[in-house]
């Protein structure tokens, strides 16, 4: 690793912040993406993505790891019963999370790092529900984040494509990364086997309502399933989508 992580803690949470390569040598301010379940999504692809920054493939970046309290209640948008007796209730304490990212850690970010604060300049993304509480920031924040990194986003979970039908969303200079395995779900006897029907729906909702072919993309990978490995593998893809290094992107 050529850059650095450091570890934080904001408002009781366990943060890791990475600064890219060039950080330490200037004075240049750079993109923020905030990054659910912690730091693995671009620990594990560290030697991709700077790569992708040596080749100018990807803008250098700053990310943070954000490391949940409660994930079952802090990525869902609103209560939903638990699939099974094995697992929590949905708490639906969305709202109250990415109140804090937006109003909490972001300032906070801001104020330490040399960060480039404007909604286009900032993402967000995550995997799995991490990808669903990312779409809903686009919903509440949608003047704090402008990029959205979906990857395996749960769109089965109850009542959220309704949600995405009812509900309208700033397209204007917004950019949405879209994921999904084809495998996902198949293995499913409940709602979760509706993965991804439901993720192709949200896509064709997002481009009616003018996402253009510049500001929503959705790739479908063959055979890959609902696991981290594919999440990982697919995030330096999505980070150099939604910020490439040509000026104006």
């Amino acid at each position: 690793m050529r850059g650095r992580i450091v570890a934080e803690s904001v408002g009781g949470r366990e943060i890791a912040v990475y600064l890219p390569p060039s950080y330490a040598a200037g004075e240049a301010k750079y993109p923020v993406v905030y990054v659910q379940d912690g730091s693995y999504l671009f620990e594990s692809s560290m030697e991709e993505l700077e790569g992708k920054f040596a080749r100018g493939e990807l803008r250098e970046l700053i990310f943070v790891g954000i490391e949940p309290i409660s994930r079952n209640d802090e990525y869902t948008p609103w209560f939903a019963p638990a699939l099974s007796d094995k697992f929590a209730d949905f708490g639906g304490k969305g709202a109250d999370y990415l109140s804090f990212v937006a109003g909490e850690l972001k300032p906070w970010v801001d104020e330490k790092y040399r960060t480039s604060r404007r909604p286009e300049e900032t993402g967000i993304i995550g995997a799995s529900l991490g990808g669903l509480i990312s779409l809903y920031a686009a919903y509440l924040f949608p003047g704090v984040f402008g990029r959205f990194g979906l990857l395996s986003a749960s769109f089965w979970f109850p009542g959220m494509i309704g949600y995405v039908r009812a509900e309208p969303i700033a397209a204007v200079s917004h950019k949405i990364y879209m994921y999904v395995g084809s495998a996902e779900g198949i293995d499913k006897r409940n709602i979760q086997s509706t993965m991804v029907p439901h993720t192709k729906e949200a896509f064709a909702i997002l481009s009616e309502r003018g996402f253009s072919g510049d500001r929503l993309r959705l790739e479908i990978e063959d055979g890959a399933s609902h696991k981290a490995a594919y999440f990982i593998k697919r995030f330096p893809e999505a980070t150099a989508w939604l910020f490439p290094a040509e000026i104006g992107s």
